[in-house]
């Protein structure tokens, strides 16, 4: 990596890492046969722990990564031009994620599943990057310290009031928006509290920028990222537990008794903190290449994982069967054929995208033509049956 480069491959090859990491995950919790998921199972256990470290880092790299690019742009405000494709990327994850979720079958017989309407992983961070994007028009101009402070401030508040509003289930909207702040009917991620993940990786970034010419920047970020890590990880949740007892406040009971929040944040310090140690070795084309086509990978993943548009997929098939040498081999498998098809479909993308308008231009002329000619001919069958109905009125 040139000393001079703007660019952070280490994020890079987190995000890899990251998809890598669930896409293993969704394949094992998927396939593995329950007779297997003993919680007494050292290997269980640890594998079952670091795959609850995949979201949390996901979702902090891809806020980390949206607002580094969004504040070193030229222009403020509507002038950014990161705000465009910040708009135009954030909605094109939310109907990606609804796409995913559609059953063709189900149309085919005028229903559209209620699953379709549950909200995961590509909903709450497309919506996430748009609310990165508000939460900057409103306060980047106002003072530069207002965007970061807000930034910090709802991570703090979403993850200290997640026992509160977490019971809460939001039957007052329509199930297709209650979706997106409940799990009561199905929904595998929600915008709160996962929110907070994106907006604490935004207010990372910023952090980032204003720091990274400071003389051993790295070392520092290194040391900080480790003790926070360590200290939210093994302390966090008697320091909860103190505060309970100095205050009284019940919620800070509440947070200790599932802090699994703020042990995560300090999962992903410490992941931050690894990969900052190995930056240097993080500029393999193919693991940047990784990184850099997460959507892909995600969208093949989930059509042969779960059978995205006709659910046949390899969850229906082979639901809680597998045992565990078999689904370890199979996971690895799978990261490596979603992994070559998304770095197929990228070299190519541009000819493929090519061949898909060419086929929906021809298919929108012969449409048009069909059109025409049923339209003629109506209108021909129609002058006959009148001049036929004249003729035996007469």
């Amino acid at each position: 990596m040139k000393a001079n480069s703007n660019r952070l491959f280490f994020i890079d090859a987190m995000r890899a890492w990251a998809i890598l990491m669930m896409l293993q995950g969704h394949f094992i919790d998927g396939l593995l046969d329950t007779l297997f998921r003993d919680p007494n199972n050292l290997f269980y256990t640890t594998w079952r722990y670091f795959r609850g470290i995949t979201a949390p880092v996901f979702f902090t790299v891809s806020g980390f990564i949206f607002t580094y690019l969004l504040i070193r742009a030229k222009g403020d405000g509507l002038q950014n031009p990161r705000i465009k494709k910040g708009l135009k990327r954030g909605l094109q994850l939310i109907c990606i994620g609804y796409l995913l979720r559609l059953n063709l079958f189900g149309l085919f017989v005028g229903e559209v599943y209620d699953a379709f309407y549950l909200v995961d992983v590509l909903h709450c961070i497309g919506l996430s990057l748009i609310a990165i994007i508000g939460i900057y028009l409103l306060s980047s101009k106002k003072n530069a310290y207002l965007f970061p402070a807000i930034l910090f401030g709802i991570t703090l508040i979403l993850f200290l009031f997640e026992p509160i509003y977490k019971r809460w289930t939001f039957a007052f909207l329509p199930d297709a928006i209650a979706n997106y702040f409940t799990k009561s009917n199905g929904s595998v991620f929600t915008i709160i509290p996962w929110l907070g993940y994106t907006t604490l990786g935004g207010f990372i970034s910023i952090l980032f920028l204003k720091f990274k010419e400071v003389k051993r920047f790295y070392p520092k970020a290194i040391s900080i990222a480790a003790v926070l890590g360590l200290l939210l990880i093994f302390t966090s949740s008697d320091a909860f537990v103190f505060l309970f007892e100095q205050t009284g406040i019940e919620l800070f009971k509440r947070i200790e008794l599932n802090n699994y929040l703020f042990i995560r944040l300090g999962d992903v310090f410490i992941v931050f903190a690894i990969f900052m140690i190995f930056r240097g070795m993080m500029t393999n084309k193919t693991i940047l290449k990784v990184g850099a086509n997460t959507l892909s990978i995600y969208v093949i993943h989930f059509v042969i994982l779960y059978g995205s548009f006709t659910g046949l997929g390899l969850y229906r098939f082979l639901h809680h069967s597998l045992d565990p040498f078999t689904v370890v081999f199979g996971a690895v498998a799978f990261m490596l054929a979603c992994t070559f098809l998304a770095l197929k479909y990228a070299k190519h993308e541009t000819e493929i995208k090519y061949q898909l308008g060419f086929m929906t231009n021809s298919l929108k002329r012969e449409t048009s033509s069909l059109l025409t000619a049923a339209y003629s001919s109506s209108k021909n069958l129609l002058f006959k049956l009148r001049s036929l109905l004249s003729r035996t009125r007469g």
